[in-house]
């Protein structure tokens, strides 16, 4: 399944960049929580949602993607969707506004 299918049936989707990053453009109706900001989220962010992690080239959602999945935090989907602007045009909710 890909990530545009995820989103469709209702993942999470988290945006880990700065605040100032996010309202430059965004995918409507995601959550922006910068990476640096996390950890007071993991209290609550529902873990059985698939969650779908971006930002603006990769990496930090790549390191918040190893930080839910962490036996510690123990959320049980979860993906890296890479730059925030790749994902194209998504749905269920979703669409990118600059």
């Amino acid at each position: 399944m890909d990530l545009q299918e995820i989103i469709k049936k209702g993942a999470i989707i988290i945006d880990v960049r700065t605040k100032e990053e996010f309202d430059q453009g965004h995918i409507q109706g995601s959550l922006n929580i910068p990476v640096d900001e996390i950890g007071n989220a993991l209290t609550w962010l529902a873990k059985e949602v698939p969650t779908v992690v971006v930002c603006a080239s990769g990496a930090r959602s790549a390191y918040v993607k190893y930080i839910l999945e962490s036996k510690s935090n123990n959320f049980k989907e979860v993906y890296n969707g890479g730059a925030w602007d790749s994902l194209g045009n998504v749905h269920a909710g979703a669409c990118l506004i600059k």
